[in-house]
């Protein structure tokens, strides 16, 4: 059912919200307004982007698990991919998932049921852990600077 609905009626509500804004504005303006969502709709991706990865990364530097601020990636990378569908509708989506009002769509994936897979995902294990093991063996039986060795200069050019 999900598939008839993004392959066949998405699009024809995308054509039908088409039609109805030129018998309104004018087919030029539409397709002005469509060519122009591009580059706002990229400036807006890089600007949201970057704040997104900042606070991914500050909130990994805090030592917290980063579950809001993945979340809030993850709708930015939709939010982008969504800009560059062509529409009316899914330009308006995306800018909505690009632009602060996410913390909305935010609090609706992290409150579903069905996102118990995304609070798995995005909790990290204590860094103290052994669930990870270390390469050699037992834990600080491997020396990463007693196995390095300089090269000489000819080794290098070669």
């Amino acid at each position: 059912m999900i598939w008839f609905v993004l392959l066949v009626l998405w699009p024809l509500a995308e054509l039908f919200v088409i039609i109805e804004l030129s018998n309104a504005i004018g087919f030029l303006w539409v397709l002005l307004l469509l060519i122009v969502s591009w580059p706002v709709g990229w400036r807006l991706i890089r600007y949201e982007g970057r704040l997104a990865l900042f606070r991914l990364r500050d909130a990994l530097i805090a030592g917290q698990a980063p579950t809001a601020a993945v979340v809030d990636s993850a709708l930015v990378l939709v939010g982008a991919v969504l800009l560059l569908v062509p529409g009316f509708i899914t330009d308006t989506i995306g800018v909505l998932l690009l632009l602060p009002t996410r913390a909305l769509a935010r609090r609706a994936v992290l409150r579903n049921r069905r996102s118990a897979w995304l609070n798995r995902a995005v909790n990290f294990v204590n860094w103290n852990s052994s669930r990870f093991p270390r390469s050699g063996g037992a834990a600080g039986s491997y020396d990463a600077e007693g196995t390095a060795h300089d090269l000489d200069e000819p080794q290098l050019e070669a």
